[in-house]
């Protein structure tokens, strides 16, 4: 597909701005929303459609993804048999070089450094267990942070969350994240990120965005 050059100027711009440079990686404490320079703070558009319908036990999943400040998510809830299910989020960085931290990092980070990659879920949802990553962690030094941050290896990271309804409603799962990169610092770090979904006698489906 052709892509004009103002149009990939455009791409290139909007990306560079999710960013922060390395000297200001500190500034990965600093959650999406909160006051920063212009440019630097805006989430790039959100991208994937919602399910066309509930999935039921045996069918295919429901599945929907956004794009936020470097990071594309993706949702899925599988093997659904009510009121159980599996809730699988994938992290995945738009940018190579690129890690998000560990699930057991603490809220506010290590020295006001980093932010866990969360999921949680509200509403009729109720999580049945703990959050698992796929991947293993390994422990970073950062400039200017004495404790060992851990984090992932850089790519995607798979997490997965069991669940279960009570009864039929609305639900919201909540996603947070921060990635970096040791040679061009952090992104903007996420915090609540809601994705609303609904639960039905056939099952979960994600509201379409």
């Amino acid at each position: 597909m052709y892509v004009s050059p103002s149009k990939r100027h455009v791409r290139t711009a909007r990306t560079a701005a999710a960013f922060l440079s390395l000297a200001a990686l500190t500034a990965c404490g600093a959650p999406s929303g909160s006051s920063a320079p212009s440019g630097s703070s805006a989430p790039s558009a959100p991208s994937g459609q919602g399910a066309a319908g509930a999935a039921a036990a045996g069918a295919a999943p429901a599945t929907t993804s956004f794009t936020e400040n470097g990071v594309t998510v993706t949702l899925s809830v599988s093997d659904w048999h009510a009121p159980k299910g599996t809730l699988t989020a994938v992290f995945t960085p738009e940018k190579k070089g690129f890690h998000l931290y560990s699930t057991e990092l603490p809220p506010t980070g290590v020295e006001g450094v980093g932010r866990p990659t969360a999921v949680g879920v509200t509403g009729v949802l109720k999580a049945d267990g703990k959050l698992t990553a796929s991947a293993d962690v390994r422990s970073i030094s950062v400039p200017g942070v004495d404790a060992p941050m851990p984090v992932y290896p850089d790519g995607p990271v798979t997490t997965t969350l069991p669940v279960r309804a009570d009864g039929n409603g609305d639900a919201t799962v909540l996603l947070g994240y921060a990635s970096c990169s040791a040679k061009e610092g952090c992104t903007i770090p996420v915090a609540d990120h809601p994705v609303h979904l609904r639960l039905t006698d056939s099952g979960p489906a994600f509201a379409a965005h």
